[in-house]
């Protein structure tokens, strides 16, 4: 028999599971348990003449038949399965959805296998969270890639490293032409300036929130990318109406300007919802186009944040604040 491929159900499950001819009558059955050595009771899987999975009897369902009770009455048919060669996160996917904590394996003719028990279901799902979080960032794009990473040399890290950081760099030079091109909103009124660092603060850890948020149940749903984006956009909307609701108040309380409170409101409003969409695409385009989310992710997002930011706040500014 050719070994079963790695992270699929035959990889898996477990074989000490109880198997018995569905012709056996109950008390049969219970004492060839009795007997016998198993790494798990939860589901005894019964078999037709061929072999082939019929069905199967919780232990439950056992202990309360009468010892004449034949097998075959009691078997439940639609007993879940899958075959050896499915994928484990699909498997941890059908038990969730089904709502079962154990699934019986059968290979491509129905001949039973063994069974995938549920404290492997459970490393199941936290193995493939931690690898599609790992993946989203970039830190797993191939095992080879990822110890390279951590193992290279200096003089590579920096090949690999400054020129993101470059990109930083020229984009934090534009934020600074972004806010001497407003010079003349700073001379009108000073307190336009208390206010840049907050909202540009707020952006970048929004964006940051929603990638963690986003990559943490990535391993437990099937949901597209584009409803997530929507989802995020929503969320990010609501998280920058609820913050700039906050601030309205308390820089009017604080300055006694109304409309200045209304156009710092408005830029935190637009900056959750433009920082949601930049964290959560952006590592996802750098990988499709092949460059490692790892090391372009933080700070060509940090920076697209910082300038969106600070030309929508700017742009509300000359438009509500300045005569």
């Amino acid at each position: 028999m050719a070994a079963a491929t790695f992270e699929t159900a035959g990889s898996i499950q477990s074989r000490r599971i109880p198997a018995l001819s569905s012709a056996l009558r109950v008390g049969d059955a219970m004492a060839l348990l009795r007997s016998g050595s198993f790494d798990s009771v939860r589901w005894v899987y019964l078999l037709d003449d061929q072999g082939l999975l019929a069905g199967g009897v919780t232990i439950d369902t056992l202990l309360k038949a009468e010892p004449e009770t034949a097998l075959r009455a009691i078997c439940d048919t639609s007993t879940p399965h899958v075959f050896k060669g499915l994928d484990q996160e699909q498997i941890a996917a059908k038990a969730a959805s089904m709502g079962i904590a154990q699934i019986a394996v059968v290979d491509e003719t129905g001949r039973f296998e063994g069974a995938v028990l549920p404290s492997t279901l459970i490393r199941v799902v936290q193995y493939e969270h931690a690898e599609d979080m790992a993946r989203f960032t970039g830190v797993l794009r191939k095992n080879s890639e990822a110890i390279n990473a951590l193992e290279m040399p200096p003089a590579a890290r920096l090949r690999d490293r400054l020129p993101w950081l470059l990109v930083g760099l020229v984009g934090s030079s534009l934020a600074a032409l972004v806010m001497s091109s407003f010079e003349e909103e700073f001379s009108k009124n000073l307190a336009v300036a208390y206010f840049v660092p907050a909202i540009v603060y707020l952006a970048d850890a929004i964006g940051t929130q929603t990638e963690a948020v986003a990559v943490r149940g990535l391993g437990l749903t099937k949901t597209p990318m584009w409803k997530i984006l929507v989802q995020e956009l929503t969320a990010g909307a609501l998280i920058g109406g609820v913050l700039g609701a906050l601030a309205f108040p308390a820089v009017f309380l604080a300055l006694g300007d109304l409309r200045l409170a209304l156009a710092v409101a408005l830029a935190i409003l637009a900056a959750g919802s433009a920082a949601t969409s930049i964290g959560l695409v952006l590592p996802w385009i750098l990988s499709r186009f092949g460059f490692d989310p790892a090391f372009g992710s933080g700070p060509v997002a940090t920076v697209l944040q910082d300038i969106l930011s600070l030309l929508v706040y700017f742009t509300i500014v000359a438009l509500l604040v300045i005569d």
